[in-house]
């Protein structure tokens, strides 16, 4: 799927079962929300906490797409383009950081 059968895909399930987009307001808050539970994981199974049994069965990849759902949601109702966006941002990284990297010390072992 290409990111932009995404954003098509989830504004036609928004407008059909979800009804309607929550406010950005609230999809920021969800996004947040759901931005922690990645963490959670991420914490606790690859982290120094411990994973307690209550989230031995959580899915980091279920999680993810969460964090990607309502992503694509922000987009669609703030009209991005999430294509040209990330096309856009990976330039900027290639040019802004072409050498930083590699010439960063603390990422050498």
């Amino acid at each position: 799927m290409t990111v932009q059968e995404l954003q098509q895909r989830v504004d036609e399930w928004v407008n059909t079962l979800g009804v309607r987009y929550f406010t950005p307001l609230t999809n920021m808050a969800i996004l947040t929300e759901e931005v922690g539970e990645v963490a959670r994981i991420m914490a606790r199974r690859y982290g120094e906490q411990s994973e307690k049994s209550s989230d031995a069965d959580r899915d980091l990849g279920d999680e993810l797409a969460d964090v990607i759902w309502v992503v694509t949601c922000l987009a669609n109702q703030t009209g991005i383009d999430l294509t040209d966006a990330i096309e856009r941002n990976i330039d900027k990284k290639t040019q802004r950081d072409a050498t930083r990297h590699r010439n960063n010390p603390k990422l050498t072992r």
